[in-house]
């Protein structure tokens, strides 16, 4: 109506190469449930530097940030809060009042969606990579008193951060499909359709399969999982768990897990669960 005062929105978003409407489904419908004036954008990244200048001059409130940037984003963050400077890597950002603060909601997300599978103190589980997202799921699977392992394709890198995590096993990537274990955690890139596509396993060495992989959510190592009667937890689970942290850091409220859950699920195309 002509003269009508509009309420004020609040823009987040994700950064990302490749955007994706998994987490705009979420947030969008999280803010709905609670009737909130925020919204939700996912944005093509060309100029990491530059979108940080922009969410600060447009006073965006908050940001996502997907691979390949949760490492590089960490300088460019006015502070970065000590659990995701501990972890070496932020995938959101909260803009409070000009000042941009870097968190990891990563590891927290993990931990609830491996959760839904098994208990974790105790079990022995094996995570697959050693960038960005691997250092927050073995930081938050270490953290519930899981004993975990690393392997990567990169041996070096792996055992660097086995190092920075306080001492964590390291198997050779040759080795990684002979290591026994109660859970695979695939935290690498392998199986992403815009890296590549393939698994990172040929066999499985765990009755418990997650895949934090998301696009596509029917992930090839996932499709193996299935077909061996393993119990999986699709990249999905992470995504929602963590993304409901995102939520709680944006806007200051507890999540509505169960109308962002609703959201996932249709957007997915699916109402089935990795649980």
């Amino acid at each position: 109506m002509a003269g009508e005062l509009q309420t004020p929105v609040t823009l987040c978003g994700s950064l990302s190469l490749h955007p994706v409407p998994l987490g705009a489904a979420m947030h969008n419908a999280g803010y709905r449930a609670l009737d909130l004036p925020f919204h939700y954008v996912p944005f093509r990244v060309r100029d990491l530097p530059g979108a940080l200048v922009g969410m600060r001059a447009l006073g965006i409130r908050g940001f996502g940030v997907s691979m390949p940037f949760k490492l590089e984003v960490m300088p460019l963050c006015d502070a970065v809060e000590p659990l995701a400077a501990r972890i070496g890597a932020v995938n959101t950002i909260v803009n409070d009042d000009g000042r941009l603060v870097g968190h990891n909601t990563d590891w927290s997300g993990a931990v609830a969606a491996l959760a839904e599978a098994l208990p974790l103190a105790g079990r022995r589980v094996l995570v697959l990579g050693a960038g960005g997202a691997a250092r927050a799921v073995a930081f938050g699977l270490a953290d519930a008193r899981a004993e975990v392992v690393l392997a990567n394709r990169s041996g070096e890198r792996a055992r660097a951060l086995g190092a920075e995590l306080g001492g964590l096993e390291v198997v050779d990537w040759a080795a990684r499909e002979r290591t026994r274990c109660d859970a695979v955690v695939n935290a690498s890139s392998l199986g992403m359709t815009d890296v590549d596509p393939a698994s990172p396993l040929a066999t499985l060495p765990a009755p418990v399969v997650m895949d934090i992989v998301y696009k596509p959510i029917e992930t090839e190592l996932v499709r193996l999982a299935r077909r061996a009667g393993a119990r999986v937890v699709h990249g999905g689970r992470m995504l929602l768990h963590q993304a409901a942290r995102q939520f709680e850091l944006y806007t200051l409220r507890p999540a509505p897990l169960e109308a962002m859950e609703r959201a996932l699920d249709a957007a997915l195309g699916t109402a089935a669960r990795a649980h």
